[in-house]
């Protein structure tokens, strides 16, 4: 069984573990091969490979504020701050495990939210045909499964889902699925604060 969210649906993580909420797993899967639609279509590179990047925002208690992501090599860190790490960047799409964010959610009196996004990196802005699904797993829970099932956007980056600290026992998950046109507007959507320079990965 499965919590399929639907758009601006939030629920609450349970603690079942007597550590806290334990390692949380996020990951993303997509379809790296874009649909054919035609001799036309292939010359301007409609039926290119898609490179989805999965990444978030996070800030902690102490006010720390950052980013998660391939690009740049900012792979984070679990055991310390900002206690939120990436596994690896799957340039293909290919990858059986996609890519996965993991946010210790042993120290969550420390962080007090993680907006997690994806952004195309490389091909057709395609969101449709990239058919990306998130899916939220923690001990001894229910996976939380948040569908790209909004795509109509020509925007390359997309926010999934927030992860909001509950009186530091739990965290809130909303489901989002809002569309920008690269960090920086997203940084002022959610009010994050942070200065964007143009990284390499």
């Amino acid at each position: 069984m499965s919590i399929n969210l639907q758009k601006g649906q939030k629920v609450s993580l349970k603690k079942n573990v007597p550590t806290g909420l334990g390692e949380i797993l996020v990951n993303l899967n997509w379809n790296s091969k874009q649909r054919k639609k035609g001799f036309l279509a292939s010359l301007f590179g409609s039926d290119s490979a898609i490179d989805l990047d999965l990444g978030c925002l996070y800030e902690l208690k102490n006010g720390q504020k950052g980013a998660v992501q391939a690009l740049g090599n900012a792979f984070g860190s679990l055991d310390k701050p900002p206690f939120v790490s990436l596994d690896g960047d799957d340039r293909t799409g290919d990858v059986a495990g996609g890519e996965t964010l993991r946010i210790n959610g042993n120290k969550i009196s420390e962080i007090k939210r993680v907006l997690v996004y994806t952004f195309i990196y490389e091909g057709v802005v395609n969101w449709k045909d990239a058919d990306a699904v998130v899916t939220i797993k923690y001990p001894k829970a229910e996976d939380i499964v948040v569908k790209m099932d909004d795509f109509n956007s020509s925007d390359t980056m997309c926010a999934l889902a927030l992860f909001e600290n509950i009186n530091d026992e739990t965290f809130s998950v909303e489901k989002l699925i809002q569309f920008y046109r690269g960090h920086e507007s997203l940084d002022r959507a959610f009010n994050w604060g942070l200065k964007w320079v143009v990284g390499k990965k």
